[in-house]
């Protein structure tokens, strides 16, 4: 019987058709197509959570996301690094401040980014006096993290990467959860990776946005890379049932260029996307950095168990 991948109630009922292949360029993170999943979306009564049924292998997904590759992120690099900023500036205000020292003395604080991609956010915390690590299962992603920006980015899968226990201040997991069949096993590895206080912060969209709601199958988040489509109310029950403490869900705006938000159109309308581009770059607008918030995005904030 499937259950909720947030409650783990059961009676899921139909939500939305959105199956469909995932187009001639696999599984990557970003994507111009609208509207398709690898999979229906059923909805779970009791916490308003979506998921895909049924989820896809784990062989299906962790061939995917070994081999997945685009150049759009890196392209994007000064947003990438801006939305880094923030949130880190975020993260640091919620740590404990017990966690400035290690008996007694001053110690750097330690980062892990699960689902790095290629860094930047990685990048912006060393710069900040963090000990960074991060984990990406993309070759290609995790190959420029060391190669190109000197990161410590270990190349492989989120739950079995060895890595030291109770050994973080803080776990960044952004824009991953929603990919994962198994969400709270990913809450269980992070929580005893954390020393006791520490947090982890989620990005990911919101599917009770009003966008969200609004748009139906066509919202574009509803793409083949998401298996879980996560509401307020659904990744808090995920995280109180783990035993965390949520401390803020809040939304997170991503900065990106004009013209990076103007050819993602192109899922709707390719010639609209064309003509708006043009007309961002004859106004010499295209290239300015522009961080919308369309609520449809959440960013959660959460203490780890056991921290009392």
């Amino acid at each position: 019987m499937t259950r909720c991948s947030a409650c783990g109630a059961s009676g899921l009922v139909p939500h939305l058709q959105v199956a469909g292949d995932a187009g001639p360029d696999g599984l990557i993170p970003t994507t111009d197509r609208f509207g398709t999943a690898l999979a229906d979306l059923v909805r779970c009564p009791r916490c308003d959570h979506r998921q895909t049924e049924p989820m896809p292998s784990d062989a299906l997904l962790d061939s995917a996301y070994a081999g997945a590759a685009s150049e759009d992120y890196i392209a994007e690099e000064a947003g990438q690094r801006e939305t880094a900023r923030r949130t880190l500036q975020r993260i640091e205000k919620l740590l404990e401040p017990a966690h400035a020292a290690d008996n007694g003395g001053p110690r750097e604080p330690a980062l892990l980014d699960l689902g790095c991609w290629v860094g930047f956010l990685l990048a912006e915390a060393v710069l900040r006096g963090w000990r960074a690590v991060g984990v990406e299962p993309s070759e290609f992603a995790s190959t420029y993290g060391r190669e190109r920006l000197g990161l410590d980015v270990r190349t492989g899968d989120l739950l079995t990467t060895p890595l030291p226990e109770r050994h973080f201040d803080a776990v960044v997991m952004g824009d991953v959860i929603e990919h994962l069949p198994r969400p709270a096993e990913a809450l269980e590895r992070i929580a005893a990776l954390l020393r006791p206080g520490g947090i982890v912060w989620l990005a990911l969209p919101d599917a009770g946005s009003l966008v969200a709601r609004r748009l139906g199958a066509r919202w574009w988040s509803v793409i083949p890379t998401h298996v879980q489509f996560f509401t307020r109310s659904s990744i808090r029950a995920l995280l109180e049932r783990q035993g965390w403490t949520v401390l803020e869900i809040a939304t997170a705006p991503k900065a990106f260029s004009v013209r990076y938000y103007l050819e993602r159109v192109g899922g709707y309308s390719p010639r609209l996307a064309r003509g708006l581009v043009r007309a961002a770059d004859a106004a010499g607008a295209a290239d300015r950095m522009w961080a919308p918030d369309f609520r449809d995005r959440m960013a959660v904030v959460a203490r780890a168990p056991g921290s009392d």
